[in-house]
């Protein structure tokens, strides 16, 4: 299953890339344990996904919580909280 990972802002920067295609095993249900699973890649990953408490995803361009399936996920993206005004 190819999933297209984006990053956006400071998580960008800190994996150098601001998109990518993965196909993570088929044991990974949700997007917490896809963290965990890229973080486990190399350094530029884990570096990035070190505070889990920082970090915010949508699927499929929805908000979801690190708890959500990623099952039949097309895209994932994952970036710090937003803020605005």
């Amino acid at each position: 299953m190819a999933i297209r990972m984006l990053y956006f802002a400071w998580v960008r920067e800190r994996i150098g890339v601001g998109e990518e295609t993965i196909d993570p095993p088929v044991t990974i249900g949700d997007v917490g344990g896809l963290v965990d699973w890229l973080a486990a890649r190399d350094e530029a990953h884990a570096t990035a996904f070190a505070d889990r408490t920082r970090l915010r995803a949508a699927v499929d361009q929805s908000f979801v919580g690190m708890d959500a399936p990623i099952a039949g996920a097309r895209e994932i993206a994952i970036f710090p909280p937003v803020t605005g005004g």
